[in-house]
């Protein structure tokens, strides 16, 4: 299993090999409130670390999720923009955005483990 490394706008990715999976934290989700209509970017697009990858609404607001890496998409995840409470039920897991091929794996060691997020929220709050 693949260790999950955070942004501080509160993405999250997950990679095996080459590949990222990109999704929101528990926090955004949270802060969002109920998630109402998702968009997820095209396979075969390229972007670049902190692009607009993604779109998520929510009955409180607009929410751009931006690319925690540099690479190439390969699969949006249908299944949130058909049910976008998926979102709230599962946000680190089954509710993830898009999928990737990393161009610039170096890129992963500016993002936050889990700890360092975790200690990055409580400066939040």
């Amino acid at each position: 299993m693949s260790e999950m490394r955070f942004t501080k706008d509160h993405e999250w990715i997950k990679v095996e090999g080459d590949q990222g999976t990109v999704g929101i934290s528990d926090y955004a989700q949270h802060a969002l409130g109920d998630v109402v209509f998702v968009e997820v970017p095209e396979p075969g697009r390229t972007i670049a670390k902190g692009d607009e990858a993604a779109v998520v609404e929510s009955v409180k607001a607009a929410s751009e999720v931006y690319s925690p890496v540099s690479g190439t998409v390969t699969k949006g995840n249908q299944a949130i923009v058909d049910q976008p409470g998926l979102v709230n039920e599962s946000a680190e897991d089954g509710a993830w955005f898009f999928k990737l091929t990393l161009s610039d794996p170096a890129e992963l060691a500016d993002l936050m483990d889990r700890a360092a997020y975790d200690a990055y929220l409580a400066t939040l709050e």
